[in-house]
């Protein structure tokens, strides 16, 4: 059994209480972040970050909770960027009496969230391009027109 008392210097006793982790992980589903969860649980931001260094069973909620949360927006996320296809069910009247049918509804590739997970997935290939390479490139491309302007003067065009 955790011995709170160690953990805790003395003075004010901890507000922490083992049934925090479910709320935590559930709101961590929902995409909370420390301050979030210092609103809930009406502690300051610093407390979180404290439950979360000394209690094992709160930081697992909050990181469980977080990973499960990220890895279905990413999977979301990657369905957009290559298309999907999705069943829908619908009911509708046909003379007086309820008709049931299924659709197949199919999603095309997203180009916005091809290049969003590109960029994060793949920096090095698909980054922007900082500003310094650009002017980099157009004073090279004044270069050569500088070059290409002469050879055309010197040859008498």
């Amino acid at each position: 059994m955790l011995n709170l008392q160690a953990m805790n210097p003395p003075g004010r006793p901890t507000s922490y209480r083992p049934d925090h982790c479910d709320l935590a992980r559930e709101h961590c589903l929902l995409g909370a972040t420390n301050d979030e969860l210092a609103e809930v649980f009406e502690v300051s931001p610093r407390t979180i970050d404290n439950w979360i260094a000394h209690h094992p069973d709160f930081a697992a909620a909050v990181r469980g909770g977080r990973r499960r949360a990220d890895a279905k927006v990413a999977a979301s996320l990657y369905a957009r960027a290559v298309g999907f296809r999705h069943k829908v069910e619908r009911t509708f009247l046909c003379r007086g009496e309820p008709k049931s049918f299924s659709v197949t509804v199919a999603y095309p590739p997203d180009t916005q969230a091809c290049i969003f997970w590109l960029r994060n997935r793949r920096r090095a290939d698909w980054r922007d391009r900082p500003a310094e390479a650009d002017a980099q490139s157009e004073d090279e491309f004044a270069l050569l027109d500088t070059a290409s302007e002469s050879v055309r003067l010197d040859n008498g065009d």
